[in-house]
């Protein structure tokens, strides 16, 4: 899966001009499942995200996972993440999943997410959203697995 996180300080998702889903500090998980992945894929990619240290502790170091600051997750589809761009001017999707498959994932990683952390919203996967954040840092972190 291939992932893009950002630490936010809020975020938001809105469909047809409405928020669908909000957050306050955490992190906005834009996540693409790819042909190769599988349900194990998606368990490392939230174990990883889940323990990652990109907060500040008192120190001002990251040393802070989103657990360990109560934050929340914002976990958002982005097919887009799988774009091959090498060969011409127009993007290629082909290495995402196909949307049965990449929908079967995005929700087991979602329902994944909620059974271990408290606060997780989602945008729908496959809708026309409009994402909004204010990224904290800012820190941003692509994660391939």
């Amino acid at each position: 899966m291939k992932s893009v996180i950002q630490r936010v300080s809020q975020a938001s998702v809105s469909i047809d001009g409405n928020i669908a889903a909000r957050i306050d500090q955490g992190l906005l998980v834009l996540i693409c499942a790819e042909t190769a992945d599988t349900k194990a894929t998606a368990d490392r990619l939230l174990n990883k995200l889940l323990k990652l240290r990109i907060f500040s502790d008192d120190a001002g170091k990251m040393n802070r996972s989103v657990q360990d600051v109560e934050g929340g997750l914002l976990i958002v589809s982005q097919f887009t993440l799988a774009a091959d761009v090498w060969s011409g001017n127009r993007p290629g999707f082909s290495g995402a999943a196909h949307p049965k498959m990449g929908e079967e994932l995005y929700d087991y990683f979602v329902e994944a997410a909620r059974k271990r952390h408290p606060i997780v919203e989602t945008g729908t996967f496959g809708a026309n959203m409009q994402v909004s954040l204010v990224n904290d840092g800012p820190v941003t972190i692509p994660i391939q697995l």
